[in-house]
């Protein structure tokens, strides 16, 4: 990765949290269940041991995975943000479109971005867009659908 992995105290604590889970819970359990599978005889057609060995390479992809995510992560506090009159990363964002139709998004890591929630990720393109603006900003947007125009309304950052 050549560029950080830009994540907030939160998302980093939620990837942490599904490492351990599978690292330290689920997999040891599996490796059991094959083991034992293992010990029951012809492998060729047992499914204890035919499923076991696919969840655990699965597994195995998804501890990787998340150990490089965690790995390249650049842990920043949103509630540590000095200049807190621009956009910047975890600002939580208050937008109005050329219909006044008013949208509230959080600027946050790339693996913790849920639209559905709120919450974009830093490379996103309406984030690209509000990077560094400031309230009264007008911003344009080009998306697949077409350009639009945003107003920056307000903009909150967490209090530490």
């Amino acid at each position: 990765m050549d560029r950080p992995n830009y994540i907030t105290p939160a998302g980093y604590a939620a990837l942490r949290a599904e490492y351990e889970a599978l690292f330290a819970v689920e997999r040891p359990k599996l490796v059991e269940t094959i083991s034992w599978a293992a010990g029951n005889g012809d492998r060729s057609e047992n499914g204890d041991y035919i499923y076991g060995r696919k969840r655990l390479r699965e597994i195995d992809r998804t501890i990787n995975r998340l150990s490089r995510k965690m790995k390249a992560a650049k842990v920043v506090d949103p509630a540590a943000q000095q200049d807190r009159s621009r956009v910047f990363f975890g600002a939580t964002v208050t937008v109005a479109d050329e219909d006044d139709r008013e949208r509230t998004v959080t600027i946050v890591g790339n693996d913790e971005a849920d639209a559905g929630a709120g919450r974009v990720g830093w490379d996103s393109p309406i984030a690209r867009a509000l990077r560094g603006a400031a309230v009264g900003d007008l911003r344009r947007l080009h998306l697949p659908a077409g350009e639009c125009e945003y107003e920056v309304i307000a903009i909150r950052y967490p209090t530490p």
